[in-house]
């Protein structure tokens, strides 16, 4: 079996993953919170993490891995978008309409996500379905004496808790120094946070022992987490800019209310995303959507290649120049899987660079290489299958996320036959006729590369169908 090392955000050290059941390995990754479109930066800890599923899926087998990616539905945004449609007249109780617009947002996201190729994880709970787990939790820590109530709040003491800073590598001090700490006058210190809030009641709220409310943030995570995985499971994901104070928070209480857990044993964080090597931002106006991409006609296959094209711990960079090169190398990389069935027999060298922390850079290179002999044309068709298989591993030339490269069994049919007229005219020694087909097939898009065996070709980035019906 593959060994699998990842990045330990929390010891600092790359780690071998050793499942604490390998025939139930559990993956949890925070998820959106439901309030509008996916942005691209968004889109990066789905890919990342997608990937690494991916990879667990090969190594132990489909149903030996669970992974969770939840949806925050309780959130003061989905309240104030559905109060402007009560507002403007739509039908329904505010919370009918805070269902409504979480069912919507949650649609657009599967619709975006499963445009990029991501597969869906094994459960996507809502924060909204474990609310008796959160107030069970939340009653615990207060009994232990990890909590505590005041004016209507729930707060968790984070001096119960002497390893808290441990994931960040940070003191209490230097948090407070470097966070923007909610200042409230019910709290013992400025750094507790909240469990348990009192709703309005023009607000969506649940009965509780401390009156009626709505939970924390931070709390939903590891209520979510703890009930479909229960005390300590093997990896917990995210951006980087869930490590505080989310995901230190979650450790906290986890830790604190389920006493021996370890909580998560490995946890991975993806670095942020920049365009054009700026931070991505409304008022730079570089700030845009997955859905605005894909309106652009961005191919979501295109999109995926270069949110991996960067090492997952190091901040990507959208550019345009990448997404140009990705599209050239993902055009000739269908080119030359046309037709061809992966076996499920994956290259070695992508496993092993993905088992190594997910080093995409170098599976990608690893499969240029493959991508390089399948076009000599003198592989076999198992071999071409291999390079299928191995670009299928990372969630490329999948079916799911063909087409957009105008690539179909017409257009292919089409080349072929105008390749074969080529080779009869020059056999004939009709070389003008031979030349006007190859300078129509150059002008429509195509590049023909010619060889001892005949000629591979691929669709080039100015593809045009209609210049291709042309050829005579």
């Amino acid at each position: 079996m593959t060994n699998i090392y990842l990045w330990n955000t929390k010891t600092k050290a790359k780690e071998e993953l050793t499942p604490l059941d390998p025939a139930d390995v559990r993956l949890y990754v925070c998820g959106p919170t439901v309030y509008d479109r996916a942005h691209l930066g968004n889109a990066r800890p789905v890919i990342v993490f997608d990937l690494l599923f991916r990879l667990l899926r090969h190594v132990y087998g489909p149903e030996q891995i669970r992974y969770v990616r939840n949806f925050t539905d309780v959130d003061d945004r989905i309240n104030a978008t559905a109060r402007q449609r009560r507002d403007a007249g739509a039908k329904g109780t505010l919370e009918e309409l805070i269902r409504a617009r979480s069912d919507e947002t949650i649609g657009w996201y599967h619709d975006d996500m499963d445009a990029l190729g991501a597969l869906r994880p094994n459960q996507e709970p809502r924060a909204t379905a474990f609310i008796a787990e959160m107030v069970k939790m939340i009653g615990d820590l207060v009994e232990a004496g990890h909590a505590y109530e005041a004016e209507g709040h729930v707060l968790f003491s984070v001096a119960s808790y002497p390893e808290y800073g441990a994931l960040s590598r940070r003191s209490v001090e230097d948090m407070i120094a470097g966070a923007r700490v909610e200042v409230a006058p019910y709290k013992r210190e400025p750094m507790d946070f909240v469990l348990w809030k009192p709703s309005t009641d023009d607000l969506p709220g649940w009965g509780s022992p401390w009156g009626r409310g709505r939970p924390g943030w931070h709390i939903e995570c590891s209520a979510m987490s703890h009930a479909l995985f229960g005390d300590s499971f093997d990896i917990h994901g995210g951006g980087i800019d869930l490590q505080f104070p989310h995901h230190e928070n979650e450790i906290a209480q986890s830790c604190c209310a389920f006493k021996g857990s370890d909580f998560a044993t490995i946890w991975m964080h993806n670095e942020m995303l920049l365009v054009e090597g700026k931070k991505m931002s409304k008022s730079l106006g570089n700030f845009f959507t997955v859905r605005d991409l894909l309106g652009q006609g961005v191919p979501g296959e295109v999109i995926r290649f270069v949110l991996l094209s960067t090492h997952y711990s190091k901040p990507m960079d959208w550019t345009e120049a990448r997404r140009a090169e990705a599209e050239t190398s993902l055009r000739k990389w269908r080119g030359l899987a046309k037709g061809v069935e992966a076996t499920g027999d994956v290259d070695q060298d992508v496993v092993a660079a993905l088992a190594d922390d997910l080093n995409t850079s170098l599976a990608i290179k690893r499969l240029h290489e493959l991508a390089a002999k399948v076009a000599e044309g003198k592989n076999c068709h198992f071999e071409k299958s291999v390079f299928v298989a191995s670009a299928q591993m990372l969630g490329l030339l999948t079916e799911e996320l063909g087409g957009w490269d105008g690539a179909s069994d017409d257009n292919a049919a089409k080349i072929e036959a105008l390749l074969a007229a080529r080779v009869t005219a020059r056999k004939a020694r009709d070389f003008e006729r031979a030349d006007a087909i190859r300078a129509g097939l150059d002008a429509a898009g195509i590049i023909v590369m010619d060889n001892p065996d005949g000629a591979n070709w691929e669709l080039g980035a100015g593809f045009d169908a209609g210049l291709l019906n042309q050829i005579k």
